[in-house]
């Protein structure tokens, strides 16, 4: 038997981050000694770039702006065996990165969250901690068991996650996208509670609580369509056909008491709703098939990735930051 150690990846998207990306990469270099840091500069019109790499980071750059094309660049591009994916702006607590990999690897999943406990007031807006408690619901209610946290920034993942997920949003929706992923295909996914500070001074938030609440919002609604269509289109069909008896109620009374038809345009508007109605029904269910094997596919994307074996991790008596040596046992 012979040990190597995992590769660890700690990806770190940033725009405009030139006050806080020194501090997240120190911060890791500290807490995951053996990881190599990967900084993505979305463009970025300060000296992020800069400030990263002599900090000791390897520095790339990303073209098209947001979140997603960023997250589908590093995705693409970097190997490694788990993945840690953190915001720039030094919010989220290094230390924590072993504990979240440690779990991971005890008890193989494919994501862990970092569910964020905020140390001050300052460090989470009351509209950003409202609208993600109501996106969180949402997607529980739509999509069944749910996260706690839905739009942390601080994730770890395994290689097979990574890279069988089809990135397709572009900005901060990214998260919402990958719990659906994760709960469609009923991946093994873990919280594990993680502090969450303020941003240090100099350093500010690119979000804006209502437009990206409701872009969020919309990914949901299209996430919905297009991996539960048999229950969105028929929500539609049974609105329509709703509307459609309405207005035949009356209709229907005037001929049984006089054999007549009054209201003929108002009879054609019912008549061409129910035709609505029916084809919105077996729309879904044509659209239900081919979502059957368009998940069947995205599992089988899965589970061509191998999974690493054997995997253990070292721990201390002392607390999560000598939860370093990660290693697998090769037979």
């Amino acid at each position: 038997m012979t040990s190597t150690q995992l590769r660890i990846a700690v990806l770190v998207p940033c725009y405009n981050e030139e006050a806080a990306v020194s501090i997240v990469v120190s911060g890791f270099r500290k807490a995951l000694p053996e990881a190599e840091i990967y900084v993505y500069d979305n463009n970025s019109s300060d000296r992020t770039a800069v400030v990263a790499r002599e900090a000791g980071a390897i520095v790339r750059t990303e073209r098209r702006q947001g979140k997603g094309h960023v997250v589908r660049r590093m995705f693409a591009d970097v190997e490694a065996d788990i993945y840690v994916l953190v915001d720039g702006d030094a919010t989220y607590d290094a230390p924590s990165a072993a504990r979240m990999i440690g779990r991971l690897v005890d008890e193989h999943l494919d994501m862990v969250v970092g569910l964020r406990v905020d140390q001050v007031q300052a460090a989470y807006r009351i509209g950003h901690r409202t609208g993600n408690r109501m996106l969180t619901s949402f997607l529980s209610s739509t999509f069944g068991e749910s996260f706690k946290d839905l739009l942390s920034g601080y994730r770890v993942f395994s290689r097979r996650f990574v890279k069988s997920f089809p990135v397709l949003s572009d900005g901060f929706e990214i998260e919402t996208e990958l719990a659906v992923y994760a709960l469609e295909l009923a991946l093994p996914v873990a919280e594990v509670e993680t502090p969450y500070y303020a941003r240090p001074e100099g350093s500010f938030s690119k979000l804006n609580t209502w437009s990206d609440g409701f872009r969020i919002l919309g990914t949901m609604l299209k996430l919905y369509r297009s991996e539960r269509p048999l229950r969105f289109f028929t929500v539609i069909g049974i609105l329509l056909a709703l509307v459609a008896v309405i207005l035949a109620i009356p209709i229907v009374i005037t001929f049984i008491e006089t054999g007549l038809v009054p209201r003929f345009p108002t009879a054609i508007l019912s008549m061409g709703l129910m035709i609505m109605a029916m084809l919105s029904v077996s729309s879904g269910l044509v659209l239900d098939t081919v979502t059957r094997g368009r998940r069947e596919m995205k599992m089988l994307a899965y589970l061509s990735q191998p999974a690493p074996k054997g995997t253990e991790v070292g721990r201390d008596a002392h607390g999560p930051q000598q939860a370093q040596m990660l290693s697998r046992k090769v037979i």
